[in-house]
């Protein structure tokens, strides 16, 4: 008999077991927005379109030289405060960052690879109320690129959108505040001087009309008038497609200090501080009180096994199509767009968003599946101070099983489409564009990039042999592909055990021991 095509993963029918119980709930399809923990520290992403002179915008708010703010193609910037000037390279495949000169006339160190993150330490006391963030031009982010900036931005905050007086906003751009937007981000805009000044091209004549100017831009008597009908003009385009950003509040940045600009940024995170800090109470309900397991929890254990089971087959059926969307957009990248030499660029952004994506499906599986076996056994759904007491000792006891050790692999693509293993949290870490200061989750996050004999191989002058790229394109989604089915299969596996465990001894001692 032939069969029907397989039911999508977050269908009805997917979210159950032929007994028609239900195993585990739909998970999360992409990268987006999330919101921050507690303890996220404050932070400023700054975006834009190429040509917006956003380094000079930055250098600015904090009082540096623009020069000190070059990092490679495609790198992050992250700018912290402390007192002794420090900048460091963050690339995949070590443990350590490469540390070079703070001064201006420091050269970066020679890598095979870009560095992930370029972290720039400097005392300025702006940067005691939140990190200023620099990302690559909007332009070239890709769709993998947006998705790990959304995810940065929601953890930091604030976005600060910086476009020329000569720019306008394109479709990938206006898509990606219609979504900032749609959450409580706050968005912040900065309008920088174009080619010819705040004077607009003639094509923007009849815009800038709509937005109440009363002649053409480019007659406007005075330079003061000439800045503020650029502003309202690139603001009537924006809320045209994104009239959720009304209340954005917008700031003409010219070769001035940007004062408007710096005390706006210091008064939202004042607030955004007091209402992160008042999410995180000192002690949480059930945090140190006696918690009692009920008398008879049924066939908690079988449905321990069955939904761990059955999260772990649907994150490696997510995973696989999504690597086949990647490989999609490696053979685009490869035939109609910069060619080989563009392919290790393009899969280091898509791994990165494959990351997060993986971490974030296991992530909200685990917390899925500690909080349906707490409720079977304890008789009622745990407070937040017992579920974290449950994943704390989840977490302790994951070490005493052999499947549980090593659970921080980085997998690092190889220039023969294998992949390598590295262990170790600083090794995780030196993959972040924007990395993650505190972490309430069981497990590890998932570690995915590009070893620096990739760049080698494909950007080799008179390698664009473009038949061979697909092939070792497809060879070495196909290893990660493999790779992370272990890892997730593993990983959920472990949990099964931990978990039984600290939920057993419970049930054996009448009260949750943890």
């Amino acid at each position: 008999m032939q069969q029907g095509p397989l039911p999508p993963v977050d269908s009805p029918m997917a979210m159950t077991d032929p007994t028609g119980q239900p195993t585990c709930d739909p998970l999360p399809a992409r990268v987006g927005v999330t919101g921050p923990a507690a303890q996220e520290p404050l932070g400023v992403v700054a975006v834009g379109p190429a040509g917006a002179d956003r380094r000079a915008v930055l250098a600015a708010l904090v009082g540096l030289d623009p020069v000190m703010l070059t990092v490679p193609a495609g790198s992050w910037l992250v700018v912290r405060h402390a007192k002794v000037p420090t900048r460091a390279a963050f690339v995949p495949g070590y443990r350590q960052p490469h540390s070079y000169g703070a001064d201006r006339d420091a050269a970066g160190p020679a890598l095979a690879r870009p560095a992930r993150r370029v972290e720039l330490s400097v005392p300025e006391p702006l940067l005691r109320h939140f990190t200023l963030i620099d990302t690559p031009d909007t332009g070239s982010l890709g769709v993998a690129g947006a998705r790990v900036l959304l995810d940065a931005v929601g953890r930091a905050g604030a976005l600060l959108f910086v476009i020329s007086a000569d720019q306008a906003f394109t479709a990938p751009e206006l898509n990606l505040l219609a979504e900032v937007a749609a959450s409580p981000v706050e968005v912040v805009f900065a309008v920088t001087p174009g080619a010819a000044g705040w004077a607009p091209p003639a094509d923007r004549t009849a815009t800038n009309r709509e937005a109440g100017s009363t002649s053409p831009a480019g007659d406007r008597p005075g330079e003061v008038d000439s800045t503020a009908v650029m502003v309202e003009a690139h603001r009537a385009a924006l809320l045209a497609a994104v009239p959720s950003l009304a209340g954005a509040r917008w700031f003409p940045v010219g070769g001035a200090d940007p004062a408007d600009l710096r005390r706006a940024l210091v008064g939202w995170s004042a607030g955004e501080g007091l209402h992160r800090a008042s999410n995180d109470p000192p002690m949480l309900p059930g945090q140190h009180d006696r918690v009692t397991a009920v008398a008879d929890p049924g066939d908690w254990s079988e449905r321990l096994d069955r939904q761990t089971r059955s999260c772990a087959q649907r994150i490696r059926q997510h995973l696989a199509l999504e690597l086949a969307n990647i490989h999609l957009r490696a053979v685009q990248e490869i035939v109609f767009g910069v060619g080989c030499a563009g392919l290790p660029d393009l899969l280091d952004r898509e791994m990165a968003a494959l990351s997060l994506l993986a971490t974030a499906q296991c992530d909200h599986a685990v917390r899925r599946i500690l909080g349906d076996a707490a409720t079977q056994v304890l008789g009622a759904p745990p407070a937040e101070g017992v579920r974290r007491r449950i994943a704390t000792a989840v977490q302790y006891g994951l070490a005493d099983h052999r499947q549980g050790r090593d659970l921080d692999p980085v997998l690092l693509i190889t220039s023969t489409a294998g992949v390598a293993k590295l262990t170790g949290a600083e090794a995780i870490d030196a993959l972040a564009g924007y990395p993650t200061a505190y972490r309430d989750e069981v497990l590890p996050p998932v570690a995915v990039a590009l070893s620096g004999g990739c760049w080698q191989q494909w950007r080799t002058p008179g390698n664009d042999d473009q038949s061979a790229a697909r092939r070792w394109s497809q060879r070495a989604l196909r290893e990660v592909e493999l790779e992370l089915s272990r890892e997730v299969s593993r990983r959920f596996e472990v949990i099964r055990l931990s978990l039984g465990g600290v939920l057993s001894d419970a049930i054996e001692h009448g009260i949750l021991l943890a």
